[in-house]
C-alpha cells in the first residue's frame, strides 16, 4: 500500500478543519513568538560568544526547524507571506552559517568546537535530521532548494564522517530521527546513497559498538536507546519513547523500501508489544519520566504518566508506516486514537499552551505533601505553559496538524482504502473522492467517490459494533470492502458509549473503568463535579446523555455515587453512598477550565 500524501487532500469542514484554522490562526503565531523571546531564532546567527547569556542549546536547532516545516505545509494550502518571511531569514542564516563542509549547528559551531560528533548524547544527528524534514518539506511547498541543496551536502559530511571514513567517535545516533529524514531525503531527490546511509544506520543499530554502548552511562543502560540487540532481533519496545518510535518509524521505511521481511517482522512485534502491553487508553506512551521511558508491560500509572506529546505523535508516525507495509486496520485503529486523545491532549483548546506530559490522572490537593522538606515527590504540571526549557512539543504540533490528512487514504493497484473519517476532498492519480461528515461528533459519513476501477475499503473502527453501509460488502483485515464501480456510499457508525476495562494485570485500574464515546475518551473534571472525584463510582447500566458542549465534541451526562462527607478518618462500610449527577468531558480539554481535579479511570459501582 502508499499513502495519499495531505498536499492532495483538502479538509473542508468538520473537527479537524477547527483544529487546522486554530493552528494557522493562533498556533503557528504563538510558538514562533515563545521561540523568538527565548533566543532560539537568534541562535541561528551563530555569533554567541563565552560569557554571554542564553548561549545556544544542543536541541535548539530542532525546535525551528520543526516550526519551518510546520510553515511549509501552511504554505503548500495558502499564501502566509509573513510566515514565509519568518522561514526565509532562519532559512538564510542556517545556509550562512553552515561551514566548508555543509555542517550546521548553533550549538557546537559557537562552542565546544572540538567535540563535533564525538558526544553521542548531544543531539546533532537529530537537529540534522529535523532540518533535513524541513528542507525536504520547504522544496516541496515552494519548489525553491537552496534550503534542500545545503542539507544534501550536510548529509553528504554525515556520510563520509560516519560511513566512508568512520572518524566519528561513535556509529549510530543517539536520538534517532536522521534515519527517517534521510529517506525523506533519498525520495525527494532520488539519490539513493542517503537511503543506503539510512539502512547503515538502521543496520549498525544495537551491534555493541564501543562509541554507542557507553553513551548513556550512569543514568542509563543499553535498553535506553535499543543499543541491546540489533533490531531485526527486537521482540519489545525499551527506553525513551520518543527515540524508540522515531527509530522505529525508520525501521519501518528501510524494512519497506528494501522488502526486508526479517525487519518488517521486528517492526510487527515491536508495535504489538507497545499497542497491546504499555499503550495508554488514550494512546499516550512512556509511563516513566525517568528518561521519558517505556517500562515492562501493564505498567501504565496514571497519575505520574508521562506520555510526551511528541511520543504520541511518534506512534502515529510508526503506525502510519506499518500500515504501508501491512493492511490491517489495527494500525489505523491506533493512529485514531492517538489523534482524538493523547495527541490534542497536548495543545489547549486556543491554541496557545501546551502540555510536555500527559497524565490520566490530576490531583492537585496532595501535588506538594512534603511540607517539611525542601522537595516534593514529582507529579505532571497542571497547566498548559506556553513554552518549555526543552520545547520539542509544540513545534511538533505545528507541524502535525497541518499535515494531518497524510493519515486519511492508502491505495493499492486495486483498492482505495479510507482509514479516517473527516471531511475532506482528495484527487489523486485520477481519483477523486470526497468525504462529508461531522465524525466524531456522529458516525454519519457520506463518500462520493471516482476510484478509476479500484475497490474502496472502509475501515470499521474496533470500538464499533453496529454500523450500516448501503452497498454490499465482505470484511477484510477489518475493513469493508466494496467493489469498484460505486459512486456513492453512505455510512453510518454506531457511536456508542463504550465502558472500557484495563487488562487485570494493569494494577494501577482495577476496579476502574474508562468511558469512550466513539474513539473519544473521556474524563471527569473537579470543577464539573466537585471533589475527592477518586471515590466517585459511576454506574455502567445508567442512562448516558449526550448534550453539546464548548469542547467542540459533546460532553456526556450520567449518574454515579461516591462517598458521602464524613468528619471521621475511618467507619464501618454500611450506607455511606450517595447519588450525584456525573458529567464527562473529551480528554483532550482537560485543564482548560484552571487547575482542577481530573479521572479518566472510575471506580464501577
Amino acid at each position: 500500500m502508499t499513502g495519499i500524501n495531505f498536499r492532495n487532500v483538502d479538509i473542508t469542514g468538520g473537527f479537524w478543519k477547527k483544529k487546522q484554522d486554530m493552528l494557522k490562526e493562533t498556533t503557528v503565531y504563538a510558538v514562533y513568538e515563545r521561540f523568538k523571546e527565548t533566543h532560539r531564532f537568534d541562535a541561528l546567527k551563530c555569533q554567541w560568544t563565552e560569557g554571554e547569556p542564553d548561549m545556544p542549546h544542543i536541541f535548539w536547532d530542532s525546535d525551528v526547524a520543526k516550526w519551518i516545516e510546520g510553515v511549509a505545509y501552511l504554505l503548500e494550502k495558502g499564501k502566509y507571506p509573513e510566515l514565509k518571511k519568518i522561514a526565509d531569514e532562519a532559512i538564510d542564516l542556517i545556509i550562512k552559517n553552515s561551514d566548508e563542509n555543509g555542517y550546521f549547528n548553533s550549538h557546537f559551531l559557537v562552542t565546544r568546537q572540538d567535540k563535533r560528533f564525538t558526544l553521542r548524547n548531544e543531539h546533532e544527528l537529530y537537529c540534522a535530521g529535523h532540518l533535513i524534514e524541513a528542507a525536504v518539506a520547504y522544496y516541496k511547498a515552494t519548489g525553491e532548494d537552496r534550503f534542500l541543496k545545503a542539507m544534501c551536502k550536510f548529509a553528504d559530511y554525515i556520510e563520509k564522517c560516519f560511513k566512508t571514513e568512520k572518524t566519528a567517535a561513535f556509529v549510530t545516533p543517539g536520538h534517532p530521527e536522521l534515519e527517517l529524514a534521510l529517506v525523506k531525503l533519498y525520495e525527494a531527490t532520488g539519490e539513493r546513497r542517503y537511503f543506503e546511509l539510512a539502512e547503515y544506520f538502521i543496520d549498525e543499530h544495537g551491534k555493541g559498538h564501543a562509541g554507542d554502548a557507553d553513551t548513556f552511562a550512569p543514568w542509563g543502560n543499553l535498553l535506553y536507546n535499543q543499543d541491546d540487540i540489533p533490531l531485526k532481533n527486537r521482540t519489545t519496545v525499551n527506553g525513551h519513547s520518543v527515540r524508540a518510535l522515531y527509530l522505529f518509524s525508520g525501521a519501518a521505511d528501510v524494512a519497506r523500501l528494501r522488502g526486508d521481511k526479517e525487519l518488517t517482522e521486528a517492526c510487527k512485534r515491536v508495535f504489538d508489544n507497545t499497542v497491546n502491553r504499555r499503550m495508554y487508553v488514550t494512546g499516550g506512551v512512556g509511563s516513566s519520566h525517568m528518561g521519558e521511558a517505556f517500562t515492562v508491560d501493564f505498567d501504565l500509572p496514571n497519575r505520574k504518566a508521562y506520555t510526551e506529546t511528541c511520543a504520541a505523535i511518534a506512534l502515529v508516525l510508526f503506525a502510519s508506516r506499518m500500515q504501508l507495509l501491512e493492511t490491517d486496520s489495527k494500525y489505523a485503529d491506533c493512529i485514531e486514537r492517538v489523534l482524538y486523545n493523547g495527541l490534542l491532549s497536548g495543545i489547549s483548546m486556543s491554541g496557545d499552551s501546551f502540555f510536555y506530559e500527559n497524565p490520566l490522572e490530576i490531583d492537585p490537593d496532595f501535588n506538594e505533601v512534603n511540607t517539611s522538606q525542601t522537595y516534593n515527590e514529582r507529579f505532571p504540571i497542571t497547566q498548559r505553559k506556553r513554552v518549555f526549557d526543552c520545547s520539542c512539543c509544540p513545534p511538533n504540533l505545528v507541524r502535525f496538524i497541518p499535515s494531518v490528512a497524510d493519515y486519511i487514504y492508502g491505495c493499492d493497484k486495486n483498492t482505495l482504502y479510507i482509514h479516517q473519517y473527516m471531511s475532506c476532498v482528495a484527487k489523486v492519480d485520477g481519483m477523486t473522492v470526497e468525504q462529508t461528515t461531522d465524525y466524531p461528533h456522529s458516525g454519519k459519513v457520506s463518500i462520493r467517490c471516482n476510484t478509476e476501477g479500484r475497490r474502496i475499503a472502509i475501515r470499521i473502527p474496533w470500538w464499533c459494533k453496529e454500523f450500516n453501509i448501503d452497498s454490499p460488502y465482505v470484511i477484510e483485515k477489518g475493513y469493508a470492502v466494496i467493489e469498484a464501480g460505486a459512486t456513492e456510499i453512505n455510512v453510518d457508525f454506531g457511536m456508542p458509549v463504550n465502558i472500557i476495562r484495563a487488562n487485570r494485570r494493569v494494577h494501577d485500574n482495577a476496579g476502574r473503568v474508562a468511558v469512550m464515546r466513539g474513539p473519544v475518551v473521556y474524563c471527569a473534571e473537579g470543577v464539573d463535579n466537585g471533589r475527592d472525584i477518586k471515590n466517585i463510582r459511576i454506574d455502567t447500566s445508567a442512562k448516558v446523555e449526550v448534550r453539546d458542549s464548548q469542547f467542540i465534541l459533546p460532553s456526556l451526562h450520567t449518574t454515579a455515587y461516591h462517598l458521602k462527607e464524613s468528619d471521621s478518618l475511618y467507619s464501618v462500610a454500611g450506607e455511606d453512598l450517595e447519588s450525584l449527577p456525573l458529567t464527562l468531558i473529551p480528554y483532550y480539554a482537560f485543564a482548560n477550565r484552571g487547575t482542577t481535579e481530573m479521572y479518566v479511570w472510575l471506580l464501577e459501582k
